[in-house]
């Protein structure tokens, strides 16, 4: 590996403060959907899902480059701040499947019971 190929733990660290940051706005947009969806708000709560997963994405490309640079032979270090990135980007995605569950079944609680569903 050359020197202008090289990654530094600074940079690692950096991805992964901008993924527990993305993860991070992408977790308050799907808790937010889950009260949205509570009060029968089902179309915002819909949006609020949409714009965690604009998030998610981010996080997700940040991960990305770090593993196109290790698969092209750079040698990472790991930090602490990366795996708390990484596990909190994974909690966040299992987080907004779930999310999209209890929205529809918010939505068919709704509708079984007559409420109206905005």
């Amino acid at each position: 590996m050359d020197a202008e190929n090289q990654i530094t733990k600074e940079e690692i660290s950096m991805t992964g403060f901008s993924i527990v940051a993305y993860s991070g706005d992408a977790r308050t947009y799907l808790m937010q959907a889950m009260d949205k969806a509570s009060e029968g708000k089902i179309t915002e709560a819909k949006e609020l899902v949409k714009k965690a997963e604009e998030s998610i994405n981010l996080a997700h490309n940040e991960q990305t480059k770090l593993l196109s640079k290790e698969a092209g032979g750079d040698d990472l270090d790991v930090t602490f701040i990366m795996v708390h990135g990484q596990d909190t980007l994974m909690t966040t995605m299992l987080l907004k499947d779930q999310m999209k569950t209890i929205i529809n079944l918010y939505e068919r609680v709704n509708k079984l019971e007559g409420k109206n569903i905005e």
